[in-house]
C-alpha cells in the first residue's frame, strides 16, 4: 500500500467513524450494534463492487426510525429515534448503465 493509500484509508475510516457515531449516538446497545452491523454490510459492499469497477453513489443505512417525531415542545414524541430494532442496506438509485455493469457482476459471480 503506497502512502496515499494508506492517507485516503485512514481519511475513509475517520469519516465512517463519526458517521457511525452519528447514528449510534443515544441509541440502545441492541440498536447500535444493528446499525454498526449494517454500516460494515454497507462498506464491504462498497469495496467490493468498487473492486469489480461499479460505485453505487446513493448507499445508505436506514432505520425505520431515523427521523424521529418530536412534540409540541421539542421532545421526542414516543423515543422512536432511539428504538431502532434493525437497520438496511439502502442501495439507493443508479443510471441504466450502472445497472447494467452490477448485473453482469452479479451474473458473472452466479455462474461459478
Amino acid at each position: 500500500m503506497t502512502n496515499s493509500q494508506h492517507q485516503e484509508a485512514t481519511s475513509v475510516a475517520s469519516a465512517a467513524s463519526a458517521e457511525l457515531r452519528g447514528w449510534t449516538e443515544g441509541r440502545t446497545p441492541a440498536g447500535a450494534a444493528k446499525i454498526r452491523e449494517a454500516v460494515q454490510a454497507r462498506d464491504a459492499l462498497a469495496a467490493a463492487l468498487r473492486r469489480a469497477g461499479i460505485q453505487l453513489p446513493a448507499m445508505d443505512v436506514r432505520t425505520p426510525w431515523r427521523d424521529a417525531v418530536e412534540d409540541a415542545d421539542g421532545g421526542r414524541e414516543g423515543d422512536h429515534g432511539h428504538a431502532a430494532r434493525y437497520a438496511l442496506v439502502h442501495l439507493g438509485v443508479c443510471s441504466a448503465p450502472v445497472a447494467f455493469a452490477l448485473a453482469a457482476v452479479v451474473a458473472r459471480g452466479a455462474g461459478r
